[in-house]
């Protein structure tokens, strides 16, 4: 899980707002994104993934804004409400004969208090009842790897960058990573 933007939307460093009170994770709710949460999306995730893609060497100040437009679908994406702001966003989608977990950005503010393990577990309960299995990419090195772990993912690969992980329905947490494996791989249609 990629996560974060500050208070009203500003980016670090500028004036703006104050950030408003951490989210809990009791004090949450989805709604469906709408063609005008693009922006604040994509502000969300290039100060998200700023740390772990400039630690990459990846880091492009426009790249990352532009790939979160250039995949967008407010059909698929759900914007996080804690406190009545907006703390996050979650983008679940079918492909490839699974669903698709991505875009899961929490604001830094809202990190660290369990708001993410809630919303990950809401989803999942989603697609398990579903059947379906569900698909991620994390970055290398990213904490948000040991999130998924705990909610059953198991690597699938991995490169320099990047890390393709799955979960197959059901995936108990806790269940040790080489048995999911086993289980994680689902055939392409």
């Amino acid at each position: 899980m990629d996560t974060g933007v500050t208070g009203g939307g500003t980016r670090p460093g500028a004036a703006g707002p104050e950030r408003p009170a951490p989210a809990h994770a009791a004090d949450w709710s989805l709604r469906s994104a709408v063609a005008a949460d693009i922006e604040v999306i994509a502000e969300l995730r290039a100060t998200v993934m700023r740390a772990d893609l400039e630690r990459l060497g990846r880091y492009d100040e426009h790249r990352v804004r532009q790939r979160l437009r250039d995949s967008f679908s407010s059909r698929y994406t759900s914007v996080i409400m804690a406190g009545g702001a907006l703390a996050g966003c979650v983008t679940v989608r079918p492909a490839d004969g699974r669903q698709w977990l991505e875009h899961f950005y929490l604001a830094p503010h809202c990190q660290g208090r369990g708001l993410g393990t809630a919303v990950l577990r809401t989803v999942l309960e989603r697609t398990d009842a579903q059947g379906a299995a569900v698909g991620l990419i994390v970055l290398r090195g990213s904490a948000a790897r040991r999130l998924y772990e705990r909610h059953g993912f198991a690597v699938e690969a991995e490169d320099a960058v990047d890390i393709h992980m799955a979960r197959p329905p059901g995936a108990a947490a806790g269940t040790p990573p080489h048995a999911r494996l086993a289980t994680a791989r689902v055939p392409r249609a």
